[in-house]
């Protein structure tokens, strides 16, 4: 008898654990709210004209490259900033024109291969190092004009786009050295494809496939074949002067519209929604693929907008 009534203490105190164990998790499950998805905007003081924000994921740092002016000035005041992913800790001119050695009018689209950060700065491409900011070369790309994004292939080659434009006292006008390059490791530039009919390329992407180009010019998308320069058209945005353009994980693009202020995304074929909207002049975007995060340097409001988009 003693044991049975041991036995019976026994799973009584076994079942109101199970159900106190219950409770908790119930209680937990009603307390407990989904993740809010990042909306951040970094605003500092030191961002000046913002082109392009690149995630260095060695680093775990985003980079931006402010013009500070006008995107064709040869004014040797251009700077790069670091920004940690929280916004906190910002080195407002961490690579900085007229400091130790460095040349930089207008630097605009930015790649990273190995420990070199490669910036595509008017008719230059500068390289720095990646981990110190200390200046290693700078090529000349003979004929360009208005050199806007680069990219790194998955082959390690190295591309930079020439959007074609100058500046006169109506706007700005056609040079008609619109192109698109590849480089060599001693900087010699070889013309994937030029011609004015490229639509003043801006963005690149590039994949196995080939190289994706969004042009500001003509609001187009399309890819070129490395080797030979031949051109596949792709859909385009519902809105043009497309500026950068990136892909996510699942492999869609996103692509940044100023005529749209926004930030679309291509699914699939010819499938395209808006990832991001309400951003003025949404210029060269990176992605955090870390994060979820897609970086958007707002050229006019001198500020980067952080948005999760996965």
């Amino acid at each position: 008898m003693r044991k049975i009534s041991l036995l019976c203490i026994a799973c009584v105190l076994l079942v109101a654990a199970c159900n106190k164990k219950q409770e908790t998790a119930e209680e937990q499950a009603a307390t407990t709210t989904p993740e809010t998805p990042v909306s951040m905007t970094i605003a500092d003081p030191a961002f000046q004209t913002p082109e392009c924000v690149l995630h260095d994921r060695a680093g775990d740092v985003y980079l931006v490259s402010n013009i500070n002016g006008s995107p064709v000035d040869k004014d040797n005041n251009g700077f790069i900033s670091r920004v940690s992913p929280d916004g906190a800790a910002t080195v407002g001119k961490w690579i900085e024109a007229g400091v130790n050695g460095v040349a930089l009018d207008a630097p605009k689209g930015m790649t990273i291969k190995g420990d070199t950060l490669y910036v595509a700065d008017i008719d230059h491409v500068r390289l720095f190092d990646r981990n110190n900011g200390a200046p290693l070369a700078s090529w000349t790309i003979a004929g360009a004009s208005f050199l806007n994004d680069m990219a790194t292939g998955p082959d390690g080659t190295v591309y930079v786009s020439d959007s074609g434009m100058k500046a006169t006292p109506e706007g700005f006008a056609d040079t008609g050295s619109d192109a698109v390059y590849r480089l060599g490791p001693n900087g010699a530039a070889t013309a994937v494809a030029k011609d004015p009919s490229l639509g003043r390329p801006n963005g690149l992407f590039v994949d196995a496939a080939g190289i994706i180009v969004v042009t500001f010019g003509t609001g187009q998308v399309y890819r070129l074949d490395p080797s030979t320069g031949a051109r596949t058209d792709m859909p385009p945005p519902p809105a043009g002067q497309l500026d950068g353009v990136v892909r996510l994980g699942d492999g869609s693009l996103l692509v940044s519209s100023w005529a749209g202020s926004a930030v679309y995304r291509l699914i699939g074929e010819d499938a395209y929604g808006t990832a991001v909207d309400s951003v003025t002049s949404p210029a060269d975007i990176g992605y955090d693929v870390q994060r979820g995060r897609v970086l958007i340097p707002s050229f006019m409001e001198n500020k980067v907008v952080v948005r999760e988009v996965r």
